[in-house]
């Protein structure tokens, strides 16, 4: 065993390696367009350099009250001290969903209630790890952006959803009304592995005798809307940023008198040469290709494939760089990767996770490694030394994840099976799950067998032209009436990419988040600017860091010892019934019939 985990983790190594540094390459590319300019400000760095200034400055204790430093360690102290309870004394925290209490036999107000499985209306978590695991601080999100999102979650979660499933649109009603797995046409879980032959491309014959896969109605209603989002993060760029980018794009190559305060500062020291970067770009793609053609069997995907990939991962990086720096969100590349690799190269499973992780992954590393060098900016390190702490913290963090996922595979038994772990584990991994059923609709099957002329969801695609049309119509607003300030504040790629991460991502995760990032950036900042002004930031910070502290000490010490309380409120939310289907004849294990 010893040795198959040491070959294993070194063909792990040498594959994540070229990938996790291909991203300086985009990254570096994009800096004049993403670091330099004042208007790309990365709300989520100002969190980090609250704290860091909060560390090392020598502030003055106001009378009465305390410094950044004190208000950090109090809020990291407690923060620690609370998260005993949503992490292992009190589950139920997690998703307050108390309307599913109201009527416990009720499928309809528990598919209503549910934070975990439902709509979540009125539910709540009380956990900072529900609350920023997904969005980000809610502390660090711009007004404008949290309006966004809400009014985004609001109209899928809360008009489309259930108006396509209370009309069974495709069958809705035979399947959860929110889940991400995969359903047979009787309503039952779809069993994969019956139709993935010994080479892992599809069966066929298989797939023709078990019948077509079927999705949840929020789970096709999120590929549409991770469509609309793509073509509304283009068209939004190119109509309110495409004068800065082409004044970026001149001053780049040119010297402009006008530069960002920051900018000019970090001119004293000495910048990272662009050759710096060419040379990540070209060997760690030959490396890439190297590696996908020498182990052509197990990836499936051929050379053509990788320079693709790159080549929809720097197209993309500076539109949804901009709405990222500037909104804090983040639109999702993934869906667009699938999609082509899966209509280029079908039935090849692996072949599409290779393609979206060359794609899509590596620009996200890019938009990280930019959201860093930004850090730097606001912070003044040097870019050089930047650059190297980078590179050497990517390095290591390689090695350092490849042996803890293997650690984690060889300790926790059943690790990420949903069908063999208990409700209330912490070890489902919902976002790996997303990412295997992702896998099948787009690789294994290919999107012609779901969205195209061969799949029930053909009409989903439409999103992509209704995303095109939504900025364009916000854009003409604009200019029709030019005195409302407030139309420019409609962003359509926030709105519309509101609910991409969901799944894994619950209901309970939004109706927190929004509701505290409107408390901060609305209520506090209106009353009690000052307070805001100086500990907000703060405040994010110390909640992160409280809530990682105990993570980590629950697991060492109770967790991994199998050590766990049982009772009612580990009983996570208390909506069994949410995932029952609701199509009079359907048969699920622990569901009434209708």
């Amino acid at each position: 065993m010893p040795r198959v985990i040491r070959s294993s983790t070194m063909k792990t190594t040498t594959l994540l390696s070229p990938l996790k540094v291909l991203g300086f390459g985009w990254a570096g590319l994009f800096r004049k367009f993403l670091v330099e300019p004042g208007e790309m400000w990365w709300p989520s760095n100002l969190v980090q350099v609250s704290l860091f200034s909060a560390l090392h400055e020598k502030g003055k204790r106001p009378k009465g009250g305390t410094t950044r430093t004190q208000f950090f360690l109090l809020v990291l102290v407690s923060g620690l001290a609370y998260y005993v309870f949503p992490g292992y004394m009190f589950s139920m925290l997690t998703s307050f969903s108390w309307i599913c209490w109201v009527a416990p036999k009720s499928i309809l107000v528990q598919q209503l209630g549910s934070g975990l499985k439902g709509l979540g209306i009125a539910s709540f978590g009380f956990d900072w790890s529900t609350i920023s695991s997904y969005l980000g601080s809610p502390l660090a999100s711009p007004w404008f952006a949290t309006a966004n999102i809400a009014v985004g979650f609001f109209l899928i979660m809360y008009v489309m959803t259930p108006i396509s499933y209370w009309f069974n649109a495709y069958h809705a009603k035979t399947f959860p009304i929110f889940s991400s797995k995969l359903f047979m046409g009787n309503g039952s879980r779809y069993d994969i592995s019956t139709i993935v032959d010994s080479d892992f491309h599809l069966d066929r014959h298989a797939y023709s005798i078990n019948g077509p896969v079927h999705l949840s109605t929020f789970f096709a209603m999120t590929y549409g809307l991770g469509f609309a989002a793509l073509s509304a993060t283009i068209v939004h760029v190119l109509l309110f940023h495409g004068r800065e980018i082409w004044n970026q794009s001149k001053m780049a190559f040119g010297n402009s008198k006008k530069v960002d305060i920051h900018t000019r500062l970090m001119r004293r020291y000495k910048s990272v040469p662009m050759w710096w970067f060419y040379i990540i770009l070209v060997v760690n793609i030959a490396l890439i290709i190297f590696i996908c053609e020498h182990y052509k069997e197990s990836l499936q995907l051929p050379w053509w494939g990788v320079l693709l990939a790159c080549a929809i991962s720097i197209f993309f990086t500076l539109p949804i760089g901009i709405i990222n720096a500037t909104t804090n969100q983040q639109p999702g590349l993934n869906i667009i990767t699938e999609y082509i690799i899966g209509y280029m190269y079908p039935e090849r499973p692996v072949a599409n996770m290779c393609f979206k992780v060359y794609g899509y992954i590596s620009m996200t590393q890019a938009l990280t490694f930019l959201q860093d060098f930004k850090l730097g900016h606001y912070m003044k390190i040097p870019p050089r030394t930047m650059f190297m702490a980078q590179v050497v913290g990517t390095v290591l963090s390689v090695f350092i994840y490849t042996i803890t996922a293997w650690w984690l595979m060889r300790t926790i038994p059943n690790l990420c099976d949903t069908n063999m772990l208990p409700p209330d584990s912490p070890w489902t991994c919902p976002m790996d799950n997303v990412f295997f059923d992702a896998s099948v609709i787009w690789g294994l099957l290919g999107p012609r067998r779901i969205f195209g002329d061969l799949g029930e969801y053909s009409k989903v695609n439409f999103f992509f032209l209704g995303g095109a049309i939504a900025p364009f119509l916000v854009w003409l607003a604009h200019k029709a009436f030019p005195g409302q300030k407030w139309i420019t504040l409609i962003h359509m790629p926030v709105l519309l990419s509101a609910t991409s991460i969901m799944p894994p991502a619950t209901a309970v995760n939004f109706t927190s988040w929004i509701l505290l990032a409107f408390l901060s950036g609305f209520v506090v900042y209106r009353y009690r600017q000052q307070w805001w002004k100086r500990c907000n930031y703060v405040l994010s910070g110390g909640l992160d860091a409280g809530t990682a502290f105990m993570t980590i000490l629950l697991f060492l010490a109770l967790n991994n010892n199998n050590i766990s309380l049982n009772w009612w409120g580990n009983n996570l939310e208390g909506c069994p019934l949410a995932t029952c289907p609701t199509e009079k004849g359907i048969v699920v294990k622990g569901c009434p019939i209708h």
